[in-house]
């Protein structure tokens, strides 16, 4: 068992952390074990399959690739963060509606990137989702249903910015604290 003799301090989906952990951990294990936000996965230990990604400071990182050390002062959010106010972000929503859903071990890190994709931009092309989502692999589906519920998000998206509307989330994922703090 490692020793965890280093203060850990940063924000995880809106929430102050304060922790002894082992700084020679990756952010994955740290997440998972520590701070029990299973969201993130390990697929590959890599930084190939994306199943680990989640936002540090509103970037897409895999977090098998980060060291817990890096993560000191840096905001963090994770899957578990991405619902505001107890309802599932868009692209979440989409992907249920969108039956984007199988086994669900990407899906969490497909989310992400997805949103990465639509906060840089508001109408992308299928080619650029596709390539957005490149570094997510997926082993159950054709892909096909995740790309159109990422340009459903994007659609519903644009139309409530052209209302007027308040879109689910502010200006980058996890400015906005978690419904509950066991969660968080």
């Amino acid at each position: 068992m490692a020793e965890k003799n280093f203060r850990l301090q940063c924000t995880v989906n809106g929430h102050p952390i304060d922790k002894m952990v082992d700084p020679t951990a990756r952010l994955l294990d740290t997440l998972r074990e520590e701070l029990h936000l299973t969201g993130c996965k390990e697929g590959c230990g890599q930084g190939e399959c994306g199943a680990c990604t989640i936002f540090m400071d509103g970037k897409p990182v895999d977090s098998c690739l980060v060291m817990t050390i890096q993560a000191q002062g840096h905001r963090l959010v994770t899957i578990e963060g991405m619902a505001f106010e107890g309802r599932l972000d868009t692209i979440q929503q989409m992907f249920v509606e969108e039956a984007s859903v199988q086994c669900g071990f990407c899906i969490p890190g497909m989310v992400v990137a997805a949103r990465a994709l639509l906060e840089e931009k508001e109408d992308p092309t299928l080619e650029e989702v596709r390539y957005a989502l490149g570094g997510n692999i997926c082993r159950c589906t054709g892909y096909h249903k995740i790309f159109r519920a990422v340009l459903r998000a994007a659609k519903i998206e644009r139309q409530l910015r052209l209302e007027g509307k308040p879109s689910q989330l502010k200006d980058l994922p996890g400015v906005h604290p978690a419904p509950s703090a066991d969660r968080l």
